[in-house]
């Protein structure tokens, strides 16, 4: 089962809206909400992005004032709950945070772009991972490593080359591309292995033309069990939420 959360900004010619507040050319934001529900319940649409352009297209054609449609929806994922061996079905949980995005934005004249993408990806890496040769001055107090724990809540966006796609086929791809890569990169820093999984996306999934990735250094700390006479040979860690590196990138197809 999916929950999908509908984002809709429509850009056009609503001058005297603003400026004299004439509304004859608003569509109401409750009139939107309802058209949603309407066209959810007819569409026959099995992934976001194919819904947002059936969304997008029905705002361009019906409403003439409107430039630019642009539709953004989040998707989360609800599993059926495993009772005794066995999936019950009628009781749901969410595994995770994690959201599959997208913003669909069309324009009249028939131009459409498609940016899909991942929020809420929590991945951690517990070898292959170090961080040394960095810029040192008198505020300097992180000491270099060569084994450390790398984790981190990534966001990625990825845009289609295309809007006539099997997105359902392409998104799993680009997943698959991207976590691959980040397990199996030998990482010198967050920021090479961003580059790594960007460039794996690209290389492995013809239909995309870029990848942006933010990815936050979420730390986790070796605790110093000295006070308490124990050693700790990486094995108790305390993970941070602030302060931590952001880091984000955008790598493009070089065409």
């Amino acid at each position: 089962m999916c929950e999908w959360s509908v984002n809709i900004l429509i850009q056009g010619d609503y001058e005297n809206c603003f400026g004299s507040g004439d509304n004859s050319e608003v569509l109401p934001t409750d009139t939107m909400k309802n058209t949603v529900y309407s066209l959810a319940r007819e569409s026959t649409a099995t992934c976001i992005e194919d819904f947002g352009k059936e969304l997008a297209a029905h705002f361009l054609s019906n409403y003439s004032q409107a430039r630019t449609v642009s539709i953004d929806i989040k998707e989360t994922s609800w599993d059926h709950l495993m009772l005794d061996g066995h999936l019950h079905p009628t009781t749901f949980h969410q595994q995770s945070g994690e959201r599959q995005t997208v913003i669909v934005t069309a324009t009249r004249g028939g131009t459409v772009s498609v940016v899909a993408g991942i929020s809420g990806l929590v991945i951690l890496k517990t070898s292959d991972s170090s961080f040394s040769g960095y810029i040192k001055d008198r505020f300097t107090t992180l000491r270099e490593t060569s084994d450390r724990l790398l984790g981190t809540d990534v966001t990625a966006s990825w845009t289609y080359d295309s809007d006539s796609l099997h997105f359902d086929r392409v998104r799993p791809q680009v997943r698959t591309a991207l976590l691959s890569a980040f397990a199996e990169h030998k990482s010198l820093s967050v920021q090479h292995t961003l580059f790594a999984m960007a460039a794996a996306a690209l290389d492995q999934v013809a239909n995309i033309l870029d990848v942006t990735l933010t990815m936050p250094n979420k730390h986790c700390l070796l605790v110093d069990l000295s006070p308490f006479g124990q050693d700790n040979p990486n094995q108790i860690f305390v993970p941070t939420d602030e302060p931590h590196g952001y880091i984000e990138a955008t790598v493009k197809r070089d065409l």
